[in-house]
């Protein structure tokens, strides 16, 4: 059987969304979304970016929301398509928002994690995600 067989690119392909999935996932909620929950829990005066005029604690909620839950989702591949809207929106409003005028280099995080939520979000999460488990449970107990 060769390595770049039917099956095995099937498999292969899965295995990759896993990784990008969970490196995705674990990254921004480590790497920023935990910096900012604690920002909301400290109980220190809230500074923080307010794009959408909603204010700024309704801001940081709202990006906190989708870097720490919705990446947990999405490294579980639980929800993952559903989990990654809202992360999508935090990447594009930091993209065109909070850095458009800060260059390349500090937008390119955020561009980076966009086009790998996106990827996600068209091919899904893979085979070996949550939600893959789910929907054979209910496609096995189906009345």
């Amino acid at each position: 059987m060769s390595v770049l067989s039917r099956n095995n690119r099937n498999n292969l392909t899965d295995l990759g969304l896993l990784i990008l999935r969970v490196f995705l996932g674990v990254a921004m909620c480590f790497g920023h979304g935990l910096g900012k929950w604690s920002s909301l829990f400290s109980g220190e005066e809230i500074k923080f970016a307010d794009p959408f005029g909603i204010g700024m604690l309704a801001s940081l909620a709202l990006a906190v929301f989708a870097e720490v839950i919705c990446s947990i989702l999405l490294a579980l591949g639980l929800f993952t398509r559903l989990a990654l809207l809202p992360l999508i929106v935090t990447m594009l409003v930091a993209i065109f928002s909070v850095h458009i005028t800060d260059g390349f280099g500090v937008m390119e995080k955020g561009l980076l994690y966009g086009v790998g939520y996106i990827t996600l979000l068209l091919t899904g999460p893979g085979k070996y995600a949550l939600d893959t488990f789910v929907k054979r449970k209910k496609v096995k107990y189906k009345y």
